[in-house]
């Protein structure tokens, strides 16, 4: 809950990229309601073990099951598919997708979304746009808007010179990667989340075994 909380409040721009992908917004709702669920879940649990219910025991060990093998489950397809998360991938598709301007489009929306965000350009630099389908619609430009460079002042939005960045002149864009833009930013968050994820994890195995244990206890 305090995760999806924290993505729809958050005051440094991520709540813009989730609102610039209708799946990522509907994600966000889908881990308030998980919270919402685990919430409940705890105090069913509590509940059958003050009152020493074995139905409520029972419902309390079959759900936590299931979540403990479903967080398996996404932990081994996110192993499998980590391939998906190289640069190479995303240098790919972005060359495919990427369009510029158009934000009814949910890829390239999302993209200005992460390249405003981050004062990044492209995957690994502003060359990412060479042979793309965004050159390729806008042959007279060699960088989209979303990786000029703004003003350093808190909150100014107005480009320094977007005609000089959209020529290509490289003091007047972003030149950093979004890919170690957006890693660096999240590269705490990340082994949090993993230590986090060990945590729960262990805290649902005990959580069986002493509602199991408590469950064959009870006469």
């Amino acid at each position: 809950m305090g995760v999806g909380v924290w993505v729809l409040v958050d005051p440094t721009g991520f709540r813009e990229i989730v609102a610039a992908n209708p799946l990522f917004f509907t994600g966000v709702y889908i881990i308030l309601a998980m919270g919402a669920m685990l919430f409940l879940l705890g105090f069913l649990g509590c509940c059958g073990a003050i009152r020493e219910n074995k139905c409520l025991l029972l419902f309390f060990f079959m759900l936590i099951l299931v979540i403990f093998l479903a967080e398996l489950a996404a932990a081994i397809l996110a192993f499998i598919f980590r391939e998906h998360l190289t640069r190479e991938y995303f240098t790919k598709e972005l060359k495919r997708h990427y369009q510029g301007y158009n934000n009814t489009d949910v890829f390239t929306g999302t993209w200005n979304a992460v390249m405003n965000s981050f004062d990044c350009c492209g995957v690994n630099s502003p060359e990412d746009f060479e042979e793309s389908l965004f050159r390729l619609i806008n042959p007279n430009e060699m960088v989209p808007a979303a990786c000029c460079r703004r003003g350093s002042q808190p909150g100014d939005s107005a480009y320094i010179s977007q005609d000089e960045c959209l020529m290509g002149n490289m003091l007047f864009r972003n030149n950093k990667g979004c890919y170690s833009a957006v890693v660096d930013y999240f590269e705490l968050y990340i082994y949090v989340a993993g230590a986090l994820a060990i945590v729960v994890l262990t805290i649902e195995l005990f959580a069986m075994v002493f509602a199991m244990c408590l469950f064959r206890g009870i006469q």
